[in-house]
């Protein structure tokens, strides 16, 4: 990558679209996904399928029979986080997977309370929901947050916490992607320089971004992935993120800064692909 342009910012509309995983069994998945995390199934093939909600799909599943899991001292997905509207909503999702006896770690980190959990192929998923922006503290353009354990005597004291959980609610969104990455100096260049985002943490071996003064849009850390080497094409991995930007516009000057940039991308009518520099592949669409 050559020298990138002066730092642009993108548009604060934003949103995230999409995530798309390879998993060894479809049936497999398909079946934890419904269960486990209330995503209806939107289309179906013989080796791949669509889930989200019945109005928008969120996750993309490709079937690769009998694969092994991705290393995760490879680049690729840490978790995707699924946000949900209400802490009720995250109360209720608790109560559900504890009586399904799925094990689950949950963290509080200030701006949301989150679990995490794994599908049956090793892929990470976060589900979470945000505290009100009004209570996040920022300090030097950085966001305050931390890993402490979440009141679960409080969360499940919510009102209609009880109530039977079915399905994910309208209104749930993929809030964040979390990715591995082989080298973080490369990849702060290439997210914040070229794509445009902006930096709201640094920690250890991780960096935070997002656009528009959100807590993250993107996690991005080498914890077990520095120097690692590309998933081999055999096994599940992440096949890539979808991410919508806000007009033709903004498609049209990510493509200029990346060309600027001298970094490799396939460009089609309404979609731009380019993988980041650890191989990750990010699909911008308008």
């Amino acid at each position: 990558m050559q020298n990138p342009p002066p730092q642009a910012h993108l548009d604060p509309r934003l949103t995230l679209e999409r995530v798309e995983l390879s998993v060894s069994d479809l049936e497999r998945s398909l079946n934890f996904y419904q269960t486990v995390l209330g995503l209806t199934v939107l289309e179906r093939g013989a080796s791949g399928a669509s889930l989200g909600t019945p109005t928008q799909t969120l996750l993309r599943l490709l079937e690769v029979p009998g694969a092994l899991s991705a290393s995760p001292h490879s680049p690729g997905l840490f978790h995707f986080a699924v946000l949900l509207p209400t802490r009720a909503d995250l109360a209720r999702w608790v109560g559900h997977v504890t009586a399904l006896g799925v094990r689950i770690g949950h963290s509080d980190h200030l701006v949301s309370e989150a679990f995490y959990l794994s599908d049956p192929d090793g892929h990470g998923i976060e589900v979470y929901r945000d505290r009100p922006r009004d209570t996040w503290v920022w300090q030097d353009g950085q966001v305050k947050q931390a890993n402490d354990p979440v009141d679960m005597d409080g969360l499940m004291r919510e009102p209609d916490a009880q109530l039977e959980w079915t399905r994910l609610p309208q209104g749930a969104v993929l809030g964040h992607f979390h990715l591995r990455v082989s080298d973080l100096e490369q990849t702060e260049q290439f997210y914040l320089g070229v794509l445009g985002f902006d930096l709201v943490g640094r920690y250890p071996g991780a960096l935070f971004i997002s656009v528009g003064g959100y807590h993250h849009h993107f996690g991005l850390n080498v914890w077990q992935s520095q120097g690692g080497k590309p998933t081999p094409s055999g096994n599940t991995q992440l096949l890539g993120v979808k991410v919508k930007l806000s007009s033709g516009a903004e498609l049209e000057a990510l493509e200029g800064r990346l060309s600027a940039a001298g970094v490799a991308f396939t460009r089609g009518e309404s979609l731009l692909e380019v993988a980041d520099p650890s191989g990750n592949l990010l699909r911008f669409m308008v």
